[in-house]
């Protein structure tokens, strides 16, 4: 029987997804509660430029799902609609991320009314510096970040149920706020 493992190739690619899979585990481990947030830039639904350092002062949900027009992305899309009036009365904006592209965004957003902004992140830049990138896949995990005035990360929740994950943020929220 032939010893594939020496082959060149083989080993090649065994050494390629080792170190693929170890640095995904790593990104993922890396950002905590207590954590500055990761800086960075995408365009919105509209095109338009959104810079997350704009948002100092101000508390901040992103929210990375996998894809668009799925069912449990339409479900958190919808919840986060339905609850957006609470979050804002916690002074508090929702960004959802996915890697979608800015056209697939503002289809999604048109077709559910939704009434936050949508951030498209094609390339997973984003999504992969947030950890929340899947191995293999340009699609994000269904994670949500709450981010405080000083662009501190206060929470971060892996796996989220996207039926109820927005009356868990402005909970969260709430809590978070009475201990400043």
């Amino acid at each position: 029987m032939k010893n594939y493992i020496h082959h060149p190739f083989v080993l090649f690619l065994l050494l390629f997804f080792s170190l693929f899979l170890s640095l995904s585990v790593f990104a993922a481990d890396d950002l905590k509660a207590g954590d500055p947030a990761k800086l960075f830039k995408l365009q919105t639904q509209e095109g338009k430029e959104f810079d997350l350092a704009s948002r100092k002062g101000s508390w901040t949900v992103l929210y990375f799902f996998p894809k668009a027009e799925t069912p449990g992305c339409t479900k958190q899309a919808c919840s986060f609609r339905d609850n957006i009036k609470k979050i804002r009365a916690l002074r508090t904006e929702v960004y959802g991320i996915s890697t979608n592209t800015v056209k697939d965004q503002a289809e999604f957003a048109k077709a559910h009314a939704l009434n936050f902004i949508l951030l498209a992140d094609d390339k997973a830049v984003v999504t992969n510096v947030y950890g929340s990138k899947m191995p293999v896949l340009n699609m994000s995990k269904r994670w949500t970040f709450i981010i405080d005035p000083d662009l501190i990360i206060r929470d971060i929740s892996k796996d989220v149920d996207p039926i109820t994950d927005a009356q868990r943020v402005a909970t969260r929220i709430a809590e978070l706020q009475k201990k400043q």
